[in-house]
């Protein structure tokens, strides 16, 4: 191990075959640099992308693996050139650990769209150390993705908004979700529920869809104006009606695409921000040509956006449904949100001292 780095502990899975089996194992940090910020990590939120990655369903993992990208701590160590932020400061790590910094992406708060982008597990960095996440005693990140946490805010509830809130509030932001917009959201789950919770904030009206009708007592409390049951024919009453849809059903199976897109007005659009382990069900021309309408993706969001949605959500006093859990009993948790059970994000809290 390098004199630069350090070592951390976490919760991994060592054998890829026993997915949601955890072990407690050391492993070394990054190489420190002075535009770095180490964070003792206090909690971390539980993202479906965890579970995607941990059961191979995005592909062969390498273990061992420490995941975790919903990471809220406190910065022990500041490097020389940081800027905005203190030793002591309540800070926050999403799902982007580093970029290249120097081209027109990073240049232009598209940083999370950097050609280079390292991930905040499961990559490594360009001298070939591996990237391991927030399951863990503490982390250390340049200061690009080192989000400061208001006051307003507890970092219980900012932990999972820095994956899971930040993935649909940039698409909502960059789409004009605001007054005068209807915005639809697909799927009420852990990044639905963020959804709804931050397009109301916005000033949009919203429309909550969904296939299970237990939860329309909770999309109403999270500030849903109309729930949706997706019923075959659904679409037929909203047709022409929706600025934004955003997606985040993460199965492709009987996807109703071109229902969705029937739903929109001339020029809106559909951002998928759930990712299915299967590939997307086939559309035709004709879905989008007589509304003109617009398909396409969005990746988490800039630091830029992870800020003026961590200051809305401390002016909205916008909070986040959790379950608070020990890290130790992260097994629960991922088998929890594999199986559809988390009410509706899980956020596991230090217990390794």
């Amino acid at each position: 191990m390098s004199p630069a780095q350090k070592t951390f502990r976490g919760y991994a899975v060592t054998d890829a075959k026993k997915w949601s089996d955890f072990t407690v194992v050391e492993y070394p940090s990054k190489n420190w640099e002075e535009t770095d910020v180490e964070v003792a990590i206090t909690h971390c939120g539980v993202c479906g992308s965890d579970v995607h990655t941990l059961s191979s369903g995005w592909g062969q993992i390498e273990t061992p693996i420490v995941v975790g990208h919903e990471i809220a701590g406190t910065a022990v160590r500041v490097g020389s050139k940081v800027k905005g932020i203190k030793p002591g400061d309540r800070v926050g790590v999403g799902a982007q650990i580093g970029s290249c910094y120097s081209c027109n992406r990073c240049k232009s708060d598209n940083e999370n769209y950097c050609a280079k982008m390292i991930d905040t597990y499961a990559a490594k960095y360009p001298d070939g150390v591996r990237t391991q996440g927030g399951y863990s005693t503490g982390i250390i990140a340049n200061e690009l993705f080192v989000f400061p946490l208001p006051d307003g805010v507890e970092s219980k509830d900012a932990c999972s908004m820095l994956c899971g809130g930040l993935t649909v509030f940039s698409p909502l932001v960059r789409n004009g979700a605001g007054p005068g917009k209807k915005v639809g959201v697909v799927g009420i789950g852990g990044l639905g529920h963020y959804a709804v919770l931050f397009a109301k904030a916005l000033g949009a009206e919203v429309y909550a869809f969904s296939h299970s009708k237990s939860k329309e007592a909770d999309v109403k409390k999270m500030g849903a104006d109309h729930i949706v049951n997706t019923d075959p024919g659904f679409e037929k009453k909203l047709q022409g009606e929706l600025d934004i849809i955003i997606s985040t059903r993460d199965a492709s199976e009987n996807y109703p695409l071109s229902e969705y897109l029937h739903m929109l007005d001339v020029h809106g659009k559909l951002i998928i921000v759930g990712i299915p382990n299967e590939p997307l069900p086939p559309l035709k021309a004709f879905d989008m040509i007589p509304n003109g309408s617009f398909i396409g993706g969005s990746h988490i969001g800039s630091k830029k956006e992870a800020i003026q949605m961590l200051e809305l959500a401390a002016k909205k006093g916008i909070k986040p449904w959790i379950e608070e859990l020990p890290m130790k009993d992260v097994k629960k948790a991922v088998e929890g949100v594999h199986n559809g059970k988390a009410h509706y994000r899980y956020v596991l809290t230090q217990d390794l001292v």
